[in-house]
């Protein structure tokens, strides 16, 4: 790894908001009592009634004299209007795009900035896998399309979720290291500490240069006693994921996967990642596909730690996204998150070995050619490393 890693801080308050009729609310509610500066940093944005209402939101705080500042993904807000990029500068909001797609650049453009980060101020923070799309959100409409999770944090590690904002955009303007000195200092990832009441760490991932992320959740499962439950809506772990899951199962660790079911955005991802489906049920791990809508939340539940944000733990996000999750050994969150699990498994349809020897043939063939694709194109990058 390279690159400043975050500590663990104490004196915190984490609430996990699930679904956008709940998050998006909030921190709307947020903006507007912002005092001082608002720091947005989002991937998917698009034209809509939530992104109308989000921009008016933080067109009120501009004009009152709040610092707005917007991060936003070039590939992730294509669908970003004219006429919403308008009213920002008018308002006075600041906006930055994160690498420009430029056909020159070539493989370059498939780095991207997937996380999702909103910091009021220095009282409060909200992360997790939301983007500004009516899917999340539609305030007209009674429940969110899509399943999705956001944590709000208060207290202390809010400071480092605006570093790291703040990080990204200095580095937009200008290629920068992350140095240790301008970082929050550490060199190694720190050992995980004893359970406690508003214990929490930003981890996050810079492509290629840094994965304390990744690294974290190795070791957290590598030292499960009891549970491992992992939700992703994109399958398609890397190799050092998968053989932690299959070991951690094969000594008598309870291992769940919340995977999407049909309802899924990008159904050739779906059918890619049901090509490990074998060897995992083999080993042990139980797979549960998720039936009422499209699950977009990215949460990790090993034991007591938790990590949620916007990491998927795929080799496409590790390899080419900038990520960011919390980290907490926090007990009230740890229960939030297991009951979020536990009524999210009840609505969702568990997948077997017997259901796998005896999927229609179709379902093989696009198994087959998906995974075949994505095993070639990932063999093709790596030949240019």
């Amino acid at each position: 790894m390279s690159g400043a890693i975050f500590p663990w801080k104490s004196g915190n308050r984490f609430e996990l908001l699930v679904d956008g009729e709940r998050f998006f609310p909030l921190m709307l509610e947020a903006i507007a009592g912002a005092r001082q500066d608002v720091a947005l940093e989002l991937y998917l944005v698009e034209d809509g009634r939530c992104s109308d209402t989000l921009v008016a939101a933080l067109e009120a705080a501009a004009q009152r004299g709040v610092k707005v500042r917007c991060l936003f993904d070039d590939f992730g807000s294509l669908r970003l209007g004219s006429a919403l990029r308008q009213r920002m500068a008018r308002a006075g909001i600041e906006l930055r795009l994160y690498n420009p797609l430029n056909w020159r650049r070539g493989v370059r453009n498939l780095y991207r900035d997937h996380r999702k980060i909103l910091v009021i101020d220095e009282d409060q923070a909200f992360i997790g896998g939301a983007g500004s799309t009516d899917a999340f959100w539609d305030p007209q409409a009674p429940h969110s399309a899509w399943h999705e999770v956001m944590a709000r944090i208060q207290g202390p590690l809010v400071q480092h979720w605006r570093a790291l904002f703040d990080y990204q955009w200095q580095a937009c303007q200008a290629r920068l290291p992350w140095k240790p000195e301008h970082g929050p200092g550490l060199a190694h990832l720190p050992p995980s500490p004893p359970v406690g009441a508003g214990l929490g760490r930003l981890a996050y991932a810079n492509a290629r240069q840094h994965r304390d992320i990744l690294q974290s959740l190795l070791r957290s499962v590598n030292h499960a006693r009891q549970r491992v439950w992992l939700a992703t809506p994109y399958f398609l772990p890397s190799w050092k994921v998968r053989r932690t899951l299959i070991k951690a199962a094969r000594r008598g660790v309870d291992v769940c996967l919340l995977l999407t079911g049909r309802n899924t955005d990008h159904p050739p991802v779906r059918y890619a990642g049901q090509r490990y489906y074998p060897r995992l049920l083999r080993a042990g791990v139980r797979i549960f596909e998720y039936q009422p809508r499209f699950l977009h939340l990215k949460m990790v539940l090993v034991d007591d730690w938790v990590s949620v944000g916007s990491c998927n733990f795929d080799h496409w996000n590790l390899r080419f996204n900038l990520e960011a999750n919390l980290e907490a050994l926090d007990p009230a969150f740890t229960l939030a998150v297991a009951d979020c699990f536990v009524s999210d498994f009840s609505d969702s349809r568990e997948i077997t070995l017997q259901d796998w020897q005896n999927r229609p043939l179709f379902k093989r063939f696009q198994q087959r050619l998906w995974g075949w694709l994505d095993r070639l194109v990932v063999n093709l990058l790596d030949r240019r490393r």
